[in-house]
């Protein structure tokens, strides 16, 4: 099983403070090795992806992990922070599109192959929930409308879904395959009704208008979700935080 590829490296286990440990293991699918905090010891698995080039930390620095602390002390989530590699697929800006598209298909199967079994493995729960905010949103809902057998919920913050902003043009089976406004349409995976899917946004948000699309074709297709709204908020960490733990409360 995978933890047997884990290197731990570090473990923080003290009164009073979250249980964190960090994780560095070599990922077949990538062909490197991959970075990840994990904050708890039980509890339904959440994958909760860093934004735009964001490293596997920054949703502890950032202070996401401490809002929703009670949920961890508790006990009732595991959360598992992995590196995004935006560098490598989407933002890499020095190789062709066709390349970046076919890098994420890779991180794509990293996550289905290893990071997913290996979390559903360590917590004994048979799906994991993803989530993240703006570029992780994306990472979020991929996965999970991607591949609804793995995924229980989804909680994408400030989300953007359209990937072909980064092709320049160019258009594959990787980049559709990869891009949910684009594949959404035509999927009939019937785990899709069963899925607990929040998509949040705000006023005053630059991807309000991608949560809007993404939602509209949810609503077509009678896929129950829920589009919540912030007044008076924008793309950014406050309303994120206030945004995370009200949809820890909604994991089923």
């Amino acid at each position: 099983m995978f933890s047997n590829k884990q290197v731990i490296l570090q473990s923080q286990i003290k009164p009073n403070a979250l249980i964190e440990k960090y994780h560095r293991w070599y990922s077949p699918n990538l062909n490197t090795e991959l970075e990840m905090l994990v904050f708890g010891d039980r509890g339904y698995p959440v994958i909760l992806f860093p934004t735009s080039q964001g490293k596997y930390y920054q949703n502890k620095d950032e202070g996401l992990i401490e809002s929703v602390r009670w949920f961890i002390d508790e006990g009732l989530v595991k959360i598992y922070c992995p590196d995004s590699l935006d560098w490598l697929t989407w933002y890499n800006k020095g190789v062709h599109p066709a390349e970046r598209a076919k890098n994420y298909a890779w991180y794509d199967k990293m996550l289905y192959d290893e990071l997913a079994p290996w979390a559903m493995y360590e917590t004994g729960v048979n799906k994991v929930a993803t989530a993240g905010c703006s570029f992780g949103g994306y990472h979020a809902a991929n996965f999970a409308l991607k591949h609804p057998e793995k995924v229980g919920n989804l909680f994408s913050m400030s989300g953007a879904f359209d990937m072909r902003q980064f092709t320049g043009g160019y258009y594959d089976d990787n980049v559709f395959y990869n891009n949910p406004v684009d594949f959404l349409p035509g999927s009939n995976r019937a785990e899709l009704w069963h899925m607990n899917i929040i998509l949040g946004t705000a006023d005053n948000d630059i991807c309000k208008g991608d949560n809007e699309w993404l939602s509209n074709i949810m609503s077509q297709k009678h896929i129950n979700h829920w589009l919540d709204v912030r007044p008076n908020a924008s793309h950014d960490w406050p309303v994120w935080k206030e945004m995370f733990p009200h949809y820890l409360s909604t994991i089923r």
